[in-house]
């Protein structure tokens, strides 16, 4: 089939990766591409559009997140034979449990708007230029603040601003690895990091997941023959397997980072809330030898639609990390930047991290009872102390592909598991 197909005039006016994914939607909606047929590789089609590669990584993840492609790792996207019937939205009976994102409801909506009006109030003019593209500094400040909340000791010009976390992991990726370089990743880990990387042709090694975090021995063994550039980490409540890392191997990576002169890349998305874990500090609070690249996503503590976050990045990394962020996007939404700002400084931010933490909280302990109640003894539970996910695994010969299907169509929306592993070698987790 002609990719002539995908070519359509963007509207300036929306955001290009949702035009994108549009687009491919109702290409699929419509019958003119079918169940099991491959999509364009992301260079080939951005090249085609004439748009960023992230434009295409980000609709991509978006239309995997709505079950209208699966991701075969290896091999490419390929269209859902499932999604062709579905209607996400026309389904109001359909138990979404493939998506981690918060219930609209718990957003502080009418607090924001003020925020937004007092932004507006103040400088309206500046809102709609550029800004010098790492970040306003009075909301760099405020960070500094919230991260010190953390035991994370950060300066304003340490801190750079981003359009959320995902492209804090893409701007690392740029600045920091070539081709060839070593990156080493857990087991299982998050796609969208996956995907980046490879993006980079960079080469992956990964190293399992225990109960209590990485395997260290394994890595240890690892580091004695291969020289990492990057190890990419989720140590708090990781994403899928919702494990968080002993306070011990916290210490130790940081440690073996300095031994063996790697940086570590932690991909932090909801440690501000402890659940029931022992120890949710950041790996960035106990980097004495300023190893750790943190990134922080705002996606799950305020508003995803937001698309905010930040990074800390040691002093020697921040001047091509900047060009890097540039390139991407020149600058994050000022405006939004600096309704954050007003939010974080003027409203009542602990109050609302404290009410979600009881949201979150509540309702991972009310879904982690019921699954290990009703499915105990019969899947593979990994066993996690908070986050918002949860790695079930089928019994050994069963695909989760399969599964995930089976289950659609008892209207209940699930993740297949091998997305999230860099070779497709394991297929019953979901």
């Amino acid at each position: 089939m002609t990719l002539d197909i995908y070519k359509f005039e963007f509207d300036e006016n929306n955001k290009k990766y949702i035009q994108v994914y549009n687009r491919i939607k109702n290409l699929i909606l419509d019958g003119k591409l079918v169940g099991d047929e491959k999509l364009p590789p992301i260079r080939k089609l951005s090249a085609l559009l004439g748009v960023n590669s992230v434009t295409i990584v980000k609709a991509y993840d978006l239309l995997e997140n709505e079950g209208y492609l699966i991701k075969r790792q290896g091999s490419g996207c390929y269209v859902s034979k499932i999604k062709k019937t579905r209607s996400i939205s026309a389904k109001s009976d359909l138990y979404r449990l493939d998506t981690g994102n918060p219930l609209a409801d718990i957003f502080p909506i009418n607090d924001f708007k003020k925020a937004v009006n007092m932004a507006l109030d103040d400088e309206l003019a500046s809102l709609f230029n550029y800004d010098d593209g790492n970040g306003i500094y009075e909301l760099k400040e405020v960070m500094v603040d919230y991260l010190a909340e953390q035991k994370i000791q950060a300066s304003p010009d340490n801190i750079i601003i981003t359009s959320g976390g995902q492209q804090g992991i893409d701007i690392i990726s740029k600045s920091l690895l070539s081709y060839s370089d070593v990156v080493f990743i857990e087991e299982p880990t998050y796609s969208g990091a996956i995907d980046l990387l490879k993006m980079r042709n960079t080469r992956l090694i990964s190293i399992p997941l225990l109960e209590d975090g990485i395997d260290i021995g394994l890595l240890k063994m690892k580091l004695e023959k291969i020289r990492p550039r990057l190890l990419y980490v989720m140590p708090n409540f990781q994403n899928p397997t919702g494990i968080s890392y002993s306070e011990y191997k916290k210490k130790k990576l940081i440690d073996l980072a300095e031994e063996y002169n790697f940086y570590i890349l932690e991909d932090d998305f909801i440690s501000d809330f402890k659940f029931l874990s022992e120890n949710n500090r950041t790996l960035k609070s106990y980097d004495k030898y300023n190893r750790v690249i943190y990134i922080k996503s705002f996606s799950k503590i305020l508003m995803p639609g937001l698309r905010m976050g930040l990074m800390v990045v040691p002093t020697e990394l921040v001047e091509r990390t900047v060009v890097s962020k540039h390139n991407s996007d020149i600058s994050t939404s000022p405006l939004i930047q600096k309704s954050l700002y007003y939010y974080m400084s003027k409203f009542n931010w602990d109050k609302h991290t404290s009410d979600m933490e009881k949201i979150y909280t509540d309702k991972f302990l009310e879904t982690y009872k019921y699954i290990n109640k009703k499915l105990g003894g019969r899947l593979t539970i990994i066993k996690n102390k908070g986050g918002i996910n949860f790695f079930l695994g089928l019994n050994r010969g069963f695909s989760s592909r399969n599964f995930v299907n089976f289950m659609y169509n008892k209207k209940v929306a699930l993740q297949p598991g091998y997305i999230y592993y860099d070779l497709d070698i394991e297929d019953r987790f979901f």
